[in-house]
């Protein structure tokens, strides 16, 4: 999966089209939240700007459904790059069109704003590619959309070359993951098996340990014929689950709510003893103490999704003690890698992001490359060269 990179293209002199991912989280008054995905783009940007290369910058943000929506303009991301830079950055009116092309060398326009983007639709395709001279992709949260600008301009372009974000998470979430430090660990958590059957049954043959949590844990516990009160449930997953029950690691108990919300009344008990019209929030201190065991012996070691409800205090314990223990099998020499979205905005909140190898910036697009399906917006890339 290894594919040509910035450093073997010669840029000096060029316009460089470059797909990023700034689809950074906005507050009511449009202000960003988390520049994370904005600085983690910066080392591409400013390898190409420091090559003499003109660098033309296209993203989205949020859902405009193809229309015009003046709330996810990316206005606030254009001045939070030119800060970061320290240097202008200007702002397009637009992604096509007479007067952008003429700007071409500032463009940094929401390619969301055009339905013709998620159709992929190979005239606007050829639009954009008309913008630059070479193609960079590093928008690794959206490279598992085969959009206009992460798979039809690279085609039209003849070429296209990987950032060095985009480099990075292939190196950790594809080529480590195939090549692991033994032993190798997965920790996987969320509400839903549904979303991680595909990760789930990836894993299972490569990894010497699945540690499960999250809500997706109370449907194996239905699955085994116990009690789980009014826990998160998915009906039809109950047969995928007694299905995997032998492979993978438990809980052994969890932290019960009366109510689903921060100041309910709160209680620890075993997985086999959850009280009727209670619900599960978090795993429990023994489980914790496991987790954070097996995580210490680990060489490799993945998480993807929270261990509790994680954004509520009271519920928070689990997925922070599972962050302190990869920090501290990180500094022993393990390989940490952290799925992007809640998984990273956790660590986050914990300020062990510095503590981790590696903190994907894709949600969907890290899910989908640790299950091993291939990501339309890498796959049209060139291979790197032998």
């Amino acid at each position: 999966m290894a594919k040509r990179t910035i450093r073997e293209l010669d840029v000096a002199g060029k316009r460089v089209l470059v797909r990023v991912d700034f689809n950074v989280p906005l507050d009511e008054a449009g202000r960003i939240v988390d520049d994370t995905r904005i600085r983690a783009a910066l080392p591409t940007v400013e390898h190409l700007l420091a090559q003499g290369a003109s660098v033309i910058l296209m993203s989205h943000l949020g859902r405009p459904r193809g229309r015009r929506v003046p709330a996810l303009s990316l206005a606030p991301v254009a001045e939070r790059l030119s800060q970061l830079l320290g240097r202008a950055v200007g702002m397009a009116p637009d992604c096509v069109g007479t007067e952008v092309a003429a700007q071409a060398a500032a463009l940094q326009p929401n390619v969301r704003f055009h339905p013709q983007e998620e159709q992929n639709e190979r005239t606007f395709a050829q639009h954009l590619a008309e913008l630059g001279d070479a193609y960079v992709n590093d928008a690794f949260g959206a490279a598992h959309r085969a959009h206009a600008s992460t798979e039809g301009v690279p085609r039209c372009m003849g070429a296209g070359a990987s950032g060095l974000l985009m480099e990075r998470e292939i190196a950790y979430l594809d080529e480590t993951l195939r090549c692991p430090q033994l032993p190798f660990t997965a920790v996987l958590g969320g509400a839903k098996i549904s979303g991680k059957i595909e990760l789930i049954e990836h894993l299972l043959d490569r990894v010497d340990a699945l540690l499960i949590g999250g809500g997706m844990a109370y449907t194996f516990f239905k699955a085994m014929g116990l009690e789980i009160g009014d826990s998160l449930l998915e009906e039809d997953r109950i047969d995928t689950a007694r299905q995997l029950l032998t492979r993978v690691e438990l809980p052994v108990d969890c932290v019960v709510a009366d109510r689903f919300a921060a100041d309910a009344q709160v209680q620890v008990v075993a997985c086999d003893a959850i009280p009727r019209g209670w619900q599960g929030m978090d795993i429990g201190p023994q489980t914790r103490q496991r987790y954070a065991d097996q995580i210490a012996r680990g060489g490799t070691i993945v998480w993807n999704g929270p261990l509790g409800v994680c954004e509520m205090v009271p519920f928070a314990q689990g997925t922070q003690q599972v962050a302190l223990a990869l920090a501290a099998a990180t500094r022993e020499g393990a390989v940490s890698i952290i799925g992007g979205g809640d998984t990273a905005a956790a660590v986050a909140q914990a300020g062990l992001a510095q503590a981790m190898t590696h903190i994907s910036t894709g949600g969907g697009a890290s899910l989908e490359c640790m299950s091993g399906r291939v990501l339309p917006g890498v796959a049209v890339l060139d291979d790197e060269e032998s």
